[in-house]
């Protein structure tokens, strides 16, 4: 403490300082809407009244106490997405695997490890109007998590079984009762980018799929600006490469359209 006074320091986490630097330095611009889509909502708080449930970052899965599987996912676009719902209104919760940014302000944030821990989170926020699955959830974790850590015996490596993760879009989505009623995935893809996401979009049963290029050199898995493609039954429509909070204020803006019209 400066100035001649003495005690503990109030100072915040460095994370939120950057944070709230950020968010005043920076307001998402919203890009107008293509002439073939739908009419913006009227001005204002677009999705005041709706419930918004979010996942986003990646998920850890353990192989022992100190290894684990997992993704490079840095949940900034999750993140930047519940941050421009919450901007229109909307009650957000927000489902996060480990990050190392901030929580977003105004925003309800439940931290989880694994995939499993994030089905529990989702399905206890629920229900909500929109459900956006932004996380990178791990596809496999090990049938069995070691007690201990794993020791190198001989040179040989350890023999790891896994087994399939719970697909928690797919539960979502495919909800008997209770479904919320738009719901988005996400596809991050190294190859057939289109392709990949029309099929998922199939099989999965959701409304909307965000589908991007993470392969090598994209610098999308950590990086500040994002170039993604939004496939629907209607058709795909590509949108420029943008900063990521810019992708999540347009993103939100057409979900806000969706919902006015009763998706």
């Amino acid at each position: 403490m400066a100035c001649g006074e003495f005690g503990p320091g109030r100072m915040a986490e460095p994370l939120e300082i950057v944070a709230a630097i950020e968010a005043a330095l920076a307001e998402p611009t919203v890009l107008p809407l293509p002439k073939n889509s739908a009419a913006a909502p009227k001005s204002g708080k677009a999705l005041a009244g709706k419930h918004v449930l979010v996942t986003s970052g990646p998920t850890h899965e353990a192989i022992d106490p100190v290894r684990f599987l997992a993704n490079r996912s840095s949940g900034r676009q999750g993140h930047a997405i519940a941050a421009a719902a919450a901007e229109a209104g909307a009650r957000v919760t927000l489902v996060s695997g480990p990050v190392a940014i901030a929580d977003p302000q105004g925003v309800a944030t439940i931290h989880v490890e694994s995939g499993r821990d994030m089905l529990a989170a989702v399905e206890k926020a629920l229900p909500a109007d929109i459900f956006i699955a932004a996380a990178a959830v791990a596809d496999w974790r090990v049938a069995e998590v070691g007690a201990h850590k794993l020791k190198k015996k001989g040179g040989a490596a350890p023999a790891l079984a896994l087994i399939e993760n719970p697909d928690i879009l797919a539960r979502v989505a495919q909800a008997r009762s209770g479904r919320p009623a738009i719901v988005v995935g996400f596809a991050a893809e190294t190859e057939n980018v289109l392709d990949n996401a029309r099929a998922k979009l199939l099989k999965k049963k959701c409304d909307l799929i965000v589908a991007n290029d993470v392969g090598e050199g994209t610098g999308v898995f950590g990086g500040k600006t994002n170039l993604v493609h939004l496939v629907s039954k209607s058709g795909v429509e590509s949108w420029p490469s943008m900063d990521k909070a810019e992708v999540a204020a347009r993103l939100v803006q057409r979900l806000a359209a969706m919902s006015e019209r009763g998706q």
